[in-house]
């Protein structure tokens, strides 16, 4: 089962499900991650991603 679009993850976790992720707040950017890779940092930081549309 799919997880919904809007699930969180936060850098080192575990990727949840296959997608196009957004970075949680200002600066920000988009990310194609797939499910079982570690979310990355972004700019050097740790950061919040959320899930906006399947891959």
């Amino acid at each position: 089962m799919r997880k919904p679009i809007g699930t969180t993850a936060r850098t080192g976790q575990t990727c949840p499900e296959s997608g196009v992720w957004k970075v949680v707040g200002t600066p920000t950017t988009t990310a194609p991650i797939a499910k079982g890779n570690r979310m990355p940092p972004y700019m050097g930081n740790a950061v919040t991603w959320r899930l906006t549309a399947y891959a």
